[in-house]
């Protein structure tokens, strides 16, 4: 199982996003990253672009 992480050690959340500056996720996403199943840490991965670009959460 691999747990390979988008963790840029760039660790600031943005308090009006909700989401890391430098991987973002949020809060939780992060705290829970080691115990997500393989199948919810890639739903997360394919979400990071447009959440980069500035989209939503979902």
């Amino acid at each position: 199982m691999s747990l390979k992480s988008p963790c840029t050690k760039v660790c600031m959340m943005d308090p009006d996003s909700g989401l890391c500056a430098g991987c973002f996720r949020t809060i939780e996403e992060i705290g829970n990253w080691s115990v997500m199943s393989e199948e919810e840490r890639e739903k997360i991965w394919s979400e990071l672009p447009q959440r980069k670009a500035g989209g939503s959460l979902n």
